[in-house]
């Protein structure tokens, strides 16, 4: 083994009497990528605010290079090389890369002003030390959420820091900003600079890691050497049983089934062009493509909140003609969008107010609301979808990602929809959340509900999809059949070069 950089022992912290972390022990390496798994909820965060300074633990002890250490704020942290890159962008984006590498500690000319020169010198340095390819001169808000991680990294790093975590660092990325990314964590590791790497896919943690440590409901669960571990193995160690079936689908025939919804000759100006495709009753249909080919585009189109070119879109065997979402609502179409915190929930209301939100025609007794329906509705979701939150009345904010999306797929079930679209249903949600999504996903199919699945996640599309539709440029290159699914067969199409 190497050299031990950092120690976590025995880390215990709870809240109004409730344990969070039980005595967890997490260890990290000089120049070691270490993976923190485990599901939304297991203590993966604490852990990370406790090392941070955010948290204080009640018990347990922090070693920094073989020597005790007192982490009691963020000041704390960063003189003992600890950096942290959280899931939420904390630059400032009206100000410049150099200005938030440099913000607090400014350098000042003998004039005591600003010396905006030395800094973006200095600055370019600590750029293209790590190989990033960013002016420091650049207005942050003008920058990709892909260069702005970056710059993160960079300034943990300018801190002196030598002890790095990234929390679910790929959730917005490209493939393509992935990979810029992975030649960051290079370029870290041959600085001697050790990193630990929170994410819930597995194909990253089997590709950057050295180690995986699990834990689950704030407990130690086991360390692997990550050449010695498989994903069957990890997932069985984060939710405490094995998981015979991951992707949760029965098949049925599609000669049989009723065309739900078609469309024809789809277009958008300057967006996508020539989309046809149909979708049956208790079919999935999936929808692959690399990010920005117009998948979500043409959903958001065909769903009302996005006007169309040319085109038509055929429902139940009629033509509609949706002005607005809630005319696609009424008519029997949902959408759970791709980005549940900005698209999907009021995260500042209770979890009854979302999952009710968009069905409230259901419960209306004329002009008064029937709090008996309502409530009824609420205990039927809760319960189906197995949302795990202390009461209906609390922020729907406050609650873990695999959750919050729950809340989501629960508001728009309650709209009894005819035809159902899911943009990446899974995106950001822990293991046994997918797998319990999934669960539900297959029910509804088999309840005779079209299911429209647009995800960037292969595994997930091949799994649980009847036929695939590969968008790319803007336009339905290719519709495979079940037996046709290969993650080399759609990236064939999806990337370019055959028609």
């Amino acid at each position: 083994m190497g050299q031990t950089v950092l120690e976590m022992i025995g880390i215990k912290k709870s809240f109004s009497g409730i344990y969070a972390l039980s005595g967890i022990d997490f260890s990290l390496e000089l120049g070691e990528v270490h993976a923190l798994l485990g599901e939304n909820g297991a203590g993966k965060s604490t852990l990370i605010k406790v090392l941070g300074g955010i948290y204080q633990p009640d018990s347990g002890i922090i070693k920094v290079n073989g020597k005790e250490v007192k982490i009691n704020g963020v000041p704390a942290a960063r003189e003992n090389g600890i950096g942290i890159i959280h899931q939420e962008i904390v630059l400032v984006p009206y100000l410049s890369v150099a200005q938030n590498l440099f913000l607090g500690r400014e350098i000042r000319t003998k004039l005591g002003t600003l010396d905006f020169a030395e800094m973006n010198r200095r600055a370019e340095e600590m750029i293209s030390s790590l190989g990033v390819n960013i002016k420091a001169d650049t207005i942050v808000e003008n920058l990709t959420i892909a260069q702005q991680q970056m710059v993160e990294i960079v300034k943990a790093v300018s801190f002196n820091g030598k002890i790095i975590v990234m929390d679910e660092p790929t959730s917005s990325l490209s493939n393509e900003e992935v990979e810029q990314l992975f030649e960051i964590i290079e370029n870290l590791r041959k600085k001697k600079v050790s990193i630990i790497y929170i994410s819930h896919r597995m194909e990253e943690l089997f590709r950057i890691s050295d180690r995986v440590t699990v834990i689950r409901d704030g407990a130690y669960v086991g360390t692997k050497k990550t050449s010695e571990t498989s994903p069957n193995e990890l997932v069985a160690m984060m939710v405490g049983r094995d998981l015979e079936s991951f992707y949760a689908r029965d098949y049925c025939d599609m000669d049989k089934a009723e065309t739900a919804l078609e469309v024809r000759n789809l277009s958008q100006t300057g967006v996508f062009e020539d989309i046809s495709f149909s979708v049956h009753k208790g079919e999935i249909l999936g929808f692959s493509g690399l990010v920005g080919a117009g998948r979500s585009e043409i959903m958001e189109a065909i769903f009302g909140a996005t006007r169309l070119t040319s085109g038509e879109v055929i429902l139940g065997g009629k033509p509609v003609h949706f002005k607005n979402p809630m005319q696609a609502i009424k008519a029997g179409i949902a959408l759970v969008p791709e980005d549940r915190k900005k698209q999907g929930l009021v995260l500042g209301n209770s979890v009854a107010f979302n999952l009710t939100l968009s069905s409230l025609r259901f419960y209306m007794n004329g002009i008064a609301i029937s709090e008996r329906k309502r409530g009824e509705v609420i205990d039927h979701y809760s319960q189906r979808l197995r949302i795990k939150a202390a009461s209906p009345e609390i922020e729907a904010g406050s609650l873990s990602g695999g959750n919050q999306q729950k809340v989501v797929l629960g508001k728009w079930l309650a709209t009894k929809p005819d035809v159902l679209i899911l943009d990446e249903p899974t995106r950001g949600v822990d293991v046994n959340a997918k797998f319990e999504i999934y669960t539900v996903i297959n029910e509804l199919a088999k309840e005779g509900i079209a299911i429209i699945m647009v995800s960037s996640e292969l595994p997930e599309i091949i799994n649980m999809c009847d036929n695939v539709c590969v968008v790319r440029a803007g336009r339905l290159v290719k519709k495979l059949s079940k037996d046709e699914l290969s993650q080399e067969e759609i990236m064939k199409y999806a990337a370019g070069g055959i028609e």
